[in-house]
């Protein structure tokens, strides 16, 4: 599980190049919400995006609680991810991904169904960055 520890270190510390070494060139990574489909799909780049505004957003970005399993293509993950939004509102979101891990050892796909209500503060975050440069 050496991988799922490199790639949960590189994103609580928002390193974004070790984060795109740890995936697939063509990896997808979905995540369950509102919209068609229940979910929404994500390239490399779309996700770095994300992940890097998480670890700009997220004071004592962590987290916690995890438990893994393997399976024959990659493991499973449940967790808590926590941390405290800029104007001191906790977060405290729990999560399971998915993850299929390819020939080359690299992340292909991740499915992360996560709390969506736990969410809810990091949209009005970024709905008010985004208002704010408008």
């Amino acid at each position: 599980m050496e991988l799922a520890d490199r790639f949960i270190t590189a994103i609580t510390a928002g390193d974004v190049d070790s984060l795109r070494s740890l995936y697939a060139p063509d990896a997808k990574i979905w995540h369950n919400g509102p919209g068609e489909g229940g979910g929404a799909e994500q390239d490399v780049e779309d996700n770095l995006r994300t992940l890097r505004w998480l670890s700009r957003n997220l004071a004592d970005f962590r987290y916690e609680e995890i438990r893994r399993d393997p399976l024959p293509d990659g493991y499973v993950q449940r967790h808590v991810l926590r941390g405290s939004l800029p104007d001191g509102t906790a977060i405290e979101m729990a999560a399971c991904l998915f993850v299929t891990v390819d020939g080359a050892g690299r992340i292909a796909r991740i499915e992360e169904y996560a709390d969506t209500r736990g969410s809810d503060p990091l949209r009005a975050l970024a709905a008010a960055q985004r208002a704010a440069r408008a």
